[in-house]
């Protein structure tokens, strides 16, 4: 019989899962939230994850729950676990994911390097951080931010007033989370994958370029990171996982600082944007290694295929909304371009898409992943 794994959510994490499970013989299913969603197509079972019973009922003949994201409420994972399914990652863990203020607590008490924070509840409390961080901070929602939502910079204690008004009027109780403002020479993402019985390995460590707060591209390595600094995010994204008890795929996004200092910016418990490249570029690919590790399975070789890869993501796409007219002249422009399309209409700013090139001179494979996905912006 083959393996069974439950992926919740429908998004376009889900729909790159499913061509590695197919290659390992894995029967893998999708609960999505519609059939709109970019793994409709894979999708076994439709509705509302928030919903315990609805995830009971897709759960229930599968070997292992994992997660397309990281949203699905803590009741209901723990319907889960009390009803006996291996839930991977398990609550504890994806409580830690769910809320940038326990991951900074969580993070702290490790002694992990972290911004300075700290939880505020009002303008005062947000003036008083300001007063003691030179006048300027970024002010995070707690929950449900992603690229670049949930984010701001602000110069002034009323720069968050209207989140203050929201979190209020839904009750209080939460808070926000401000820090420092991180004077960084540039972003990185190291990824790593853990099984429950312990074996973790760690692909190499990527620099990120962001664009209006999304990932816009991804070289692999990150240049002029080997020795201390790739050693370093290797050995801080093992512990977060080893700590924290993680199973699967994590993803760890650090700043690196003028000074050299290597910081903690946000967690994903899953396989994530700055992992993309390893489908072309690595032995092994994110999709697959999530696969394996939540089954408990030997983890692959996480190597890379040619010196550099670097993978450039489509943002947006073509105002007509026609990408099919398009792929003409970048196949033919590029040939050694590897394409992948999530199913998703394009819409300004968002993900439809990446675009990964491989080879020996990071230069060179830049320039031609650039020019590749160029063909599809407008």
């Amino acid at each position: 019989m083959a393996l069974r794994v439950g992926v919740i959510g429908g998004g376009q994490l889900a729909r790159m899962m499913v061509p590695a499970a197919l290659e390992l013989g894995i029967d893998i299913r999708v609960l999505a939230e519609g059939p709109a969603m970019s793994a409709g197509i894979a999708a076994t079972a439709e509705g509302d994850y928030h919903d315990a019973g609805t995830v009971l009922a897709f759960a229930r003949d599968v070997d292992v729950v994992t997660f397309d994201h990281e949203h699905v409420p803590q009741d209901v994972l723990r319907a889960l676990v009390d009803a006996g399914v291996p839930v991977r990652p398990g609550p504890e863990p994806l409580a830690v994911a769910q809320d940038k203020i326990t991951m900074r607590r969580r993070l702290s008490e490790l002694g992990l390097p972290v911004p300075d924070w700290a939880a505020v509840h009002d303008q005062d409390e947000l003036r008083a951080f300001l007063d003691d961080h030179g006048g300027r901070a970024v002010v995070k929602t707690a929950r449900g931010g992603y690229d670049g939502k949930g984010v701001r910079v602000v110069s002034d204690a009323s720069g968050a007033d209207d989140w203050f008004t929201a979190i209020a009027e839904a009750g209080g109780g939460q808070a926000l989370l401000v820090e420092e403002l991180v004077p960084f020479t540039r972003e990185l993402a190291q990824s790593v994958a853990r099984r429950p019985s312990g074996e973790v390995v760690a692909w190499p460590l990527v620099e990120t370029v962001q664009q209006d707060g999304v990932c816009a591209e991804v070289l692999a390595p990150a240049p002029d990171s080997a020795g201390r600094i790739a050693d370093l995010t290797e050995s801080i994204a093992v512990r977060i996982a080893e700590e924290l008890g993680v199973t699967g795929v994590l993803a760890v996004e650090l700043f690196q600082t003028a000074d050299e200092r290597i910081l903690i910016n946000e967690l994903a418990m899953r396989p994530h944007n700055t992992g993309h490249w390893t489908i072309d570029g690595a032995t092994t690919s994110q999709f697959e290694q999530h696969l394996r590790a939540v089954l408990d399975l030997p983890l692959g070789a996480t190597g890379m295929h040619a010196p550099s890869a670097v993978m450039i993501n489509v943002l947006g796409g073509p105002a007509d909304g026609d990408l099919a007219a398009r792929y003409p002249g970048a196949l033919a422009a590029f040939p050694e371009a590897k394409y992948h399309f999530y199913g998703k209409a394009p819409r300004p700013g968002r993900k439809i898409g990446h675009v990964t090139v491989v080879g020996d001179d990071v230069d060179d494979v830049v320039y031609r992943a650039r020019a590749a996905a160029a063909h599809f912006d407008d």
